[in-house]
């Protein structure tokens, strides 16, 4: 687990070596175990690549990155974990690779000599990283299918930059940082964010999830090309019983642990008390009956949001030794402007706070690798359970009978509006063309008094949301189509940043054993019943998988709250002090700072309802006051 930064100037617009350091210097909570520049200069340009380590497999000297290949002709710099490196140089030894280490990254840097780009579909992992061909003079650059590892960068036609973070990629900027427009606007209006190339940051982009950038660097105007070489499948395949897919499921989650436990160093995993986390850590004893195991949990002092009762079930059953944080309004009062800086975009919730505290907790008690659960509801149609596309799905598919089933049973739990069903029988009625305008009605009837929408308008932003709209392609599996797209674009990408940015910075490697392709592209290929039972059970499939494993208190429950911190509560630390932290808005032209100041100060103060709209307000201008940022 490390960070990247990297270069390519030609040579009328070479960056220093002090710029390099600098970059390099940014990123160093990243991998503070060890750092290594490699400077390559070739006709037309200089390359520089760096990298700062934090020492997970094989601790010794020999991990040492960028790691050059044993022909000389390839540079790698990567960021993350191959979990099954073991199996991959067995492999490799077997057509005459030696090995000089016993780290991944060597592993990864030979199959990408003998295989190449298809060595992709081979890796079990989380990763971010770049391959200089000094034969060729071409970079290419790749992100898990994920996104679980972070990777940006800045082109001009004379330079190419990456980095893990953005502050490190503004050490090669030649100019004032600028907002990105549109999503200020989508951030601010629609709580939008991290869901497609565009920064907050106008002209730094971010390699997308499952993506593979080539970059031709002895050209006259450096080119590009971005493919996919992974987008997951919703499409149903074959067909196979509940129970054989239960028992495949139970297999395949047991090996993904088994190989997320692979590690030199001490690890652990967060335990919030849900079904997921509590899987995690009751594999963990399944397949290592003797291993101590650390887990780690936020615990809220709100008794209606609170979970300590589940997270003790599971420790009391595994044996695990416990650590839990307690947060309260002062501490976020502390560390918020330590949380926007370094999560180095805007956010939209306090919850994260609550994560960061977490890691911070592992840290403090020698943790340096954690397992969490991340992923998790996205792949099994967890929390809400989307039962309003489950109804769409079967009315699609003129099951009927099981419609009338669902309807009925899907009420019969706690927390359940009975009324969202009836909702999606009468939508499944409707025409694309009727939905679009429905939804764009929606958007559009959007107004807040606290942003001139007028001003973005008249500088070409999109404020109907048709920005932040998407279609649906497949009538029939409505729920696995929403899950693929929240697996990679939706919802998956902007949990995976708050959880890199949080663990990082106190260099804890966070892994997800639930996010692994070969896992999802088979519950993305299983019938929607089983994962949204026709009764209205949630992750219907996981539970039945996880039997005899976690407790069954823990399988049944149906209330799961998640790191769900009270932000009004939070935000009353924030009181004295607010004038101040929304003067850097004096100077943005789309806020009015008077209303917008009146609104910040009445919500906190209790004379208006809580809305979530103060915390991004307040979130944006802390980013503006971290980033010095300027308006287009």
């Amino acid at each position: 687990m490390c960070g990247l930064i990297g270069t390519y100037q030609s040579e009328d617009s070479r960056i220093s070596p002090e710029r390099v350091k600098l970059s390099l210097k940014r990123i160093k909570h990243r991998g503070p175990d060890d750092e290594g520049v490699v400077t390559v200069p070739f006709t037309g340009g200089i390359y520089h690549a760096g990298h700062t380590r934090l020492s997970i497999i094989d601790l010794s000297s020999l991990g040492k990155q960028p790691m050059i290949s044993g022909d000389g002709r390839y540079l790698l710099s990567f960021n993350g974990e191959i979990y099954n490196y073991k199996e991959l140089k067995q492999d490799l030894r077997q057509v005459g690779y030696s090995f000089q280490s016993d780290t991944d990254t060597e592993v990864l840097l030979n199959a990408w000599s003998h295989w190449g780009s298809e060595c992709l579909m081979k890796l079990t992992g989380m990763f971010a990283f770049t391959v200089f061909d000094k034969e060729n003079a071409t970079l290419t650059c790749v992100r898990d299918p994920f996104g679980i590892k972070p990777f940006f960068y800045h082109l001009t036609d004379t330079s190419y930059s990456y980095s893990s973070e953005i502050p490190a990629l503004l050490s090669f900027v030649d100019y004032k940082p600028k907002m990105n427009l549109q999503k200020a606007y989508d951030f601010l209006v629609y709580e939008e964010h991290d869901k497609d190339r565009e920064t907050f940051f106008d002209g730094i982009k971010r390699l997308m999830p499952g993506e593979i950038m080539s970059v031709r660097l002895d050209n006259d105007i450096i080119s590009t090309e971005i493919e996919k070489w992974w987008t997951p499948s919703f499409q149903e395949r074959g067909s196979i019983s509940f129970s054989d897919a239960a028992d495949e499921l139970r297999e395949r989650f047991l090996q993904n642990i088994k190989l997320h436990l692979r590690s030199d160093v001490p690890l652990g995993a967060a335990l919030s008390g849900g079904i997921d986390s509590s899987a995690i850590v009751c594999g963990m004893r399944h397949l290592e009956p003797e291993m101590p195991i650390h887990t780690f949990s936020y615990i809220s002092n709100d008794a209606s949001v609170d979970e300590e009762k589940w997270i003790d079930i599971v420790n009391d059953y595994t044996g695990a030794i416990s650590k839990k944080c307690v947060i309260k309004s002062d501490e976020l009062t502390r560390d918020i402007d330590t949380l926007i800086k370094l999560q180095g975009e805007p956010f939209s919730t306090t919850s994260i706070y609550a994560q960061f505290r977490v890691f911070q907790l592992a840290k403090e008690n020698g943790i340096t690798v954690t397992l969490d659960g991340q992923g998790a509801d996205e792949m099994l149609a967890g929390y809400d359970g989307y039962p309003a596309l489950k109804v769409e799905s079967l009315f699609n598919s003129r099951n009927y009978s099981d419609l009338t089933t669902f309807m009925k049973e899907w009420p019969n739990s706690d927390q359940r509006d009975s009324k969202i069903v009836y909702r999606a029988l009468f939508k499944s009625f409707l025409t694309d063309g009727m939905r679009k305008k429905i939804r764009r009605k929606k958007h559009l009837s959007k107004e807040l008094d606290w942003i001139k929408k007028s001003w973005f308008q008249e500088r070409g932003v999109t404020t109907n949301g048709d920005s932040i709209l998407t279609d649906s392609s497949n009538r029939t599996r409505l729920v696995m189509e929403k899950l693929s797209s929240e697996l990679t674009v939706d919802k998956i990408p902007r949990l995976l940043r708050y959880e890199d940015r949080n663990s990082m910075y106190w260099s804890v490697e966070s892994r997800v054993p639930f996010l692994t392709r070969e896992l999802v592209e088979f519950l993305l290929s299983l019938p929607e019943e089983y994962l949204i039972s026709n009764r209205g059970v949630t992750k219907c499939i996981f539970r039945e998988a996880m039997r005899d494993i976690v407790p069954d208190g823990i399988l049944n429950r149906k209330d799961k709250i998640g790191f769900d911190t009270p932000g009004k509560q939070l935000l009353i630390g924030l009181q004295p002090n607010l004038e101040e932290r929304l003067t850097p808005l004096k100077s943005i032209p789309f806020i009015p700072w008077k209303k917008t100041k009146n609104l910040v100060e009445e919500t906190v103060m209790g004379k208006r309802p809580f809305s979530w709209d103060v915390w991004r307000i307040l979130c944006y201008s802390g980013w503006v006051k971290a980033f010095d940022l300027e308006v287009n």
